[in-house]
């Protein structure tokens, strides 16, 4: 079985702990759907998160997705915890950006978004909150949605359920394009080639709390993973340190 880890990060309040909770629950991992708002959800395990509604410290979680093993950390998405997020980067594979669909790109996705960058992490992308989105912008507002985050974050974030999904990957890649027009699609490996080197950003709409798309988002991540490969002397890397009641090390 392969193993990959994945950072799962947002602004405060787009709904990135619901999203993990969603995905937990749909990969089998958990047997009860919790929620923020009850104050049940499986991550949110400090008494004083679960009273604030935010995630303060980081954490983590294991699932299947098809052959691969996934380790998911959650992250806070407070700017004023964002040392503790940005301490699990070093860590990551690949990272899932939760964006709030009637908030759009906000101050501390930007952030985020920048720090993505700087650690050359390939993205995924999940538009959170779309029924409220469409409820006040209407049938256009993915297309809006999605036309924000080309003009702010990348030209290459591609809704993976649009039919142009394919074309719209080939044209961020020259050898990515030749293949397109010979075969008019792209094969599996190219879209992880190109998802891997951030050539492209997949994205795709729903609700985590209605579980809304949320398992077409994990098919699709499904088909883009990769192992990383890391040279044969590696043993570990160590994020965090965290404590027991009586102060000894965990």
């Amino acid at each position: 079985m392969k193993h990959t880890a994945i950072g799962i990060l947002a602004h405060v309040d787009a709904g990135k702990t619901s999203m993990a909770e969603a995905m937990l629950y749909q990969a089998g991992a958990i047997r009860t759907l919790g929620r923020v708002d009850h104050k049940d959800a499986f991550l949110d395990t400090q008494r004083l998160e679960r009273r604030r509604g935010i995630t303060i410290f980081s954490k983590q979680a294991v699932f299947d997705l098809g052959d691969t093993r996934v380790t998911l950390l959650d992250t806070p998405g407070h700017m004023d915890f964002s040392a503790e997020m940005e301490r699990v980067l070093s860590v990551l594979d690949y990272a899932i950006l939760v964006i709030s669909g009637p908030d759009g790109v906000q101050a501390h996705t930007a952030t985020v978004w920048s720090l993505l960058k700087r650690y050359q992490i390939p993205t995924f992308i999940w538009i959170n909150k779309m029924d409220l989105a469409e409820a006040a912008g209407g049938s256009d507002a993915k297309a809006e949605i999605l036309r924000i985050l080309q003009g702010k974050l990348s030209a290459h974030c591609v809704d993976m359920a649009a039919r142009d999904a394919a074309e719209a990957m080939a044209l961020s890649d020259e050898k990515a394009l030749d293949e397109y027009l010979a075969d008019g699609t792209l094969s599996q490996s190219t879209v992880r080639r190109l998802v891997r080197e951030r050539k492209v950003f997949p994205c795709w709409f729903g609700s985590a709390l209605k579980l809304d798309g949320v398992q077409e988002f994990l098919d699709g991540m499904k088909d883009c993973l990769e192992e990383k490969r890391w040279p044969e002397d590696t043993r570990g890397r160590v994020f965090k340190i965290t404590r027991a009641e009586d102060g000894a090390r965990l």
